[in-house]
C-alpha cells in the first residue's frame, strides 16, 4: 500500500464527512498547483489515447465492462472532458457489449449518510437525484438508451444489450450486492471490472460474497432496523429496502492484494494516472474461497 493509499483510506475511516470534503479540496487545490510540472514529467493524453492502451492491455474478451472512474484523478495528464471519456468508453464497448458504471447515493451530506438522510427523507427520485461517483457517472447516467436500477444507494446505470437484464429487481434484493443484484448478474457474465483514475479501493463487487454467502459470511452482522424507502421512477412508484444488518468489523480492501494474484488483479499506471482491471467472477471466486478459510476482507476488531 502506498502512503497516498494508506493515508486515503484513514481519512475514510476516521473523519466525518466534513471533514473529508474540506480534507478532498485541499488536497486537489494543492494539486492543481503541480498541474505545468506534471504534466512535463509524465506527459499528457487525450480520450483516444486512453482508447488505444485500453485495447492493448484490457482486451475485448468482455461481454459487459464495469468502469469505476475519477476524472479528477486524471488531470492533469488527461487533456479532453467527462464527456469525451463517456463517449470513448461507450464506443469502445460498441453495440454488442454492454457498458455499466455505478450512479451511488450515500445522502445528504447536510443530513449525514445514506440511512439518516431515508429516515428523515424516505423518497427516492431515480432520475432526478445525481450520482455522487463523479461527473462522468452523472453524464453516462444521463446518456439516450441508459436505464438505471431501482436502489436508492448503490443505483447502477448500464448502456447496451444486456443493460435491462442487469439493472432489473435491484430495488427487491435482500442485499444490494448479493444474489439478484447487478453485482450477482455480472459475476455470472463475462464482466471485466476496470478503474480508470481510481485504484481498486472503489472495487465494490467485493461485497458480492457477503450476500452470497448470507448467514455463513465469517464476519458478525449488525442487527439495525431496515429501512422502507419509495423510489421514483417517471410514473411509477416501487419500494426498496435497507437493510440495517451490514458486516460489522472494519472494511479493508487493501487485504485483496493477499487474497487475489497479480495476473486476477492487475494494476498500473498510464502517464501516472492510476488504473486497475480484473473479472467479476474471479473477485468473487477468490473472496468465497477466502471468507470459507475463515479469511475476509474485514479487521476484527
Amino acid at each position: 500500500m502506498s502512503p497516498l493509499e494508506w493515508l486515503s483510506g484513514l481519512a475514510v475511516r476516521h473523519l466525518d464527512q466534513e471533514r473529508l470534503l474540506a480534507l478532498r479540496s485541499a488536497y486537489f487545490t494543492a494539486r492543481t498547483k503541480l498541474h505545468p510540472l506534471m504534466r512535463r514529467w509524465h506527459g499528457t493524453f487525450d480520450a483516444h489515447a486512453l482508447r488505444m492502451h485500453l485495447e492493448q492491455r484490457v482486451g475485448s474478451d468482455f461481454d459487459v465492462l464495469m468502469v469505476h472512474s475519477s476524472v479528477n484523478h486524471m488531470q492533469p495528464m488527461f487533456t479532453d472532458s467527462p464527456l469525451a471519456l463517456v463517449k470513448m468508453l461507450m464506443d469502445y464497448c460498441g453495440p454488442s457489449k454492454t457498458l455499466v458504471m455505478p450512479a451511488f447515493y450515500f445522502g445528504d451530506p447536510e443530513i449525514g449518510g445514506a440511512y439518516a438522510t431515508f429516515l428523515k427523507r424516505p423518497l427516492f427520485d431515480l432520475r432526478r437525484v445525481p450520482s455522487q461517483m463523479g461527473l462522468a457517472t452523472e453524464l453516462f447516467r444521463r446518456m439516450p438508451g441508459a436505464v438505471q436500477s431501482r436502489h436508492p444507494v448503490y443505483r447502477m446505470t448500464a448502456w447496451g444489450p444486456l443493460a435491462k437484464d442487469l439493472i432489473r429487481g435491484h430495488e427487491d434484493t435482500e442485499f444490494p450486492n448479493g444474489i439478484g443484484s447487478p453485482f450477482d448478474f455480472m459475476a455470472k457474465h463475462n464482466t471485466r471490472i476496470i478503474g480508470v483514475g481510481k485504484t481498486f479501493q472503489v472495487l465494490t463487487q467485493a461485497h458480492h460474497v457477503e450476500g452470497v454467502m448470507g448467514n455463513d459470511f465469517p464476519v458478525p452482522r449488525g442487527n439495525g432496523q431496515d429501512l422502507i424507502v419509495t423510489v421514483i421512477d417517471g410514473k411509477e412508484q416501487v419500494s426498496a429496502r435497507l437493510s440495517g444488518r451490514g458486516p460489522v468489523w472494519e472494511f479493508n480492501i487493501w487485504k485483496l492484494r493477499d487474497i487475489m494474484n497479480h495476473e486476477q488483479l492487475q494494476e498500473w499506471k498510464f502517464h501516472d494516472v492510476p488504473m486497475f482491471s480484473a473479472r467479476a467472477s474471479e473477485v468473487t471466486e477468490a473472496l468465497v474461497a477466502a471468507a470459507r478459510r475463515g479469511v475476509t476482507l474485514y479487521d476484527k476488531p
